[in-house]
């Protein structure tokens, strides 16, 4: 899976999806490499969805457990560039209530 990752100073990894599609081909990867920067040390994430166009359950799934894994770290994740197909996908699963959704990094990063 392709990632493209930033680190800012105030220790927010920005993670860019460079896949179009979030997909179960991707979805374990994905937990597994931001799982690893857990266990690195890393707490912060906004992850952009800029590049994808389409994301599944299995996709979906691997957020969830990426956020159970954060929160007893006192972690947080923020979703950007979220387009609004995936958007109406995040309001049906109610998983909108579960991840902070911003409409831009310079809002994502007001939650840190």
């Amino acid at each position: 899976m392709k990632l493209k990752e930033t680190e800012l100073s105030n220790g927010v990894t920005i993670i860019g999806i460079e896949e179009r599609d979030a997909n179960l081909s991707v979805a374990d990867e994905f937990k597994v490499q931001i799982l690893e920067k857990i266990a690195a040390g890393k707490h912060k994430f906004v992850f952009s969805f800029k590049k994808v166009t389409y994301v599944d359950s299995s996709f979906l799934g691997a957020l969830v457990s990426i956020l159970k894994s954060l929160l007893p770290v006192g972690g947080k994740v923020v979703l950007v560039d979220v387009n609004s197909n995936i958007q109406s996908l995040f309001e049906i699963t109610r998983l909108d209530k579960v991840f902070v959704i911003e409409n831009s990094l310079e809002h994502a990063q007001a939650h840190f």
